[in-house]
């Protein structure tokens, strides 16, 4: 299955954004990819919109993930995109929405892991997920949903890929700053390696973000990316076949020797 991941710079108007992932999710489905990966915050950016953040959530939720059912199914082309999903209260949930070619909504994936880091508090504003982790089927792939900070927490990939996740998708927002792109390229590869699984990461291009979008095979070799490019699609050939062949002789999941509960010995 062709994947392809779509890099750009979200505004404030949910409209214009719309309008730029029908843009490449259309150029990409020229190029024959079936799913089409877009960044955190391709609904809009929380940095620059205007007046009650919550408030425009709540008025623009429906109308993002609607213009995705409607870009999917025009285009032939599944969707993954990220924004921000009411809650019912004061704090939003950061939400990656799946949609499937038909326009069908095949399930959601609301952010565990806050950025809560480098001097930054998303809890102030977003709420943390309570449903867990989501896989999505697409195309015969089963798809793992993680959104920006997640990367940092190998035991979610981990559980992704016990799940039966042979692709796992990152929708980010990663903020630049010293050493960040050693840190996104480096936790990309290890979740791929250690869990011999397709990555497929979509990053936001912007002023304060690194863009660098990419999509690595289950060896943690990148097959296609971007660099700080404002606009653009990398995309590459996913097969089960690579999972197959880097698993024959790199077999770490079966070889491990404890589940993730008993990593801690009992303390005599």
């Amino acid at each position: 299955m062709k994947v392809s991941v779509g890099q750009f710079n979200p505004s404030a108007d949910v409209a214009g954004n719309l309008a730029t992932m029908r843009r490449l999710s259309a150029a990409a489905a020229q190029e024959g990819s079936k799913l089409i990966l877009f960044p955190e915050e391709a609904m809009f950016s929380v940095g620059k919109v205007v007046g009650d953040f919550a408030a425009a959530v709540d008025a623009q939720w429906t109308t993002f993930v609607q213009g995705l059912s409607l870009t999917a199914a025009d285009t032939g082309i599944a969707i993954l995109a990220g924004g921000y999903e009411s809650s019912g209260e004061a704090r939003p949930y950061n939400t990656v929405v799946a949609v499937d070619a038909d326009g069908e909504i095949l399930g959601t994936y609301r952010k565990l892991h806050l950025y809560d880091a480098f001097s930054y508090q998303e809890s102030n504003r977003i709420k943390p997920s309570d449903k867990g982790i989501t896989v999505v089927e697409i195309g015969g792939f089963k798809v793992g949903i993680m959104t920006c900070y997640d990367i940092r927490f190998p035991e979610m990939a981990r559980t992704l890929a016990l799940s039966g996740a042979d692709l796992i998708c990152v929708s980010a927002a990663w903020f630049k700053g010293e050493h960040k792109v050693d840190h996104w390229e480096t936790l990309l590869k290890a979740r791929a390696i250690e869990n011999t699984v397709w990555m497929a990461a979509a990053g936001t291009s912007s002023d304060h973000c690194i863009g660098h979008s990419v999509i690595l095979d289950p060896m943690g070799l990148p097959v296609d990316f971007l660099e700080e490019e404002a606009e653009g699609l990398a995309t590459a050939d996913v097969t089960h076949r690579r999972i197959e062949e880097v698993r024959e002789f790199l077999p770490v999941l079966r070889n491990r020797r404890f589940e993730s509960s008993s990593v801690v010995a009992p303390v005599a």
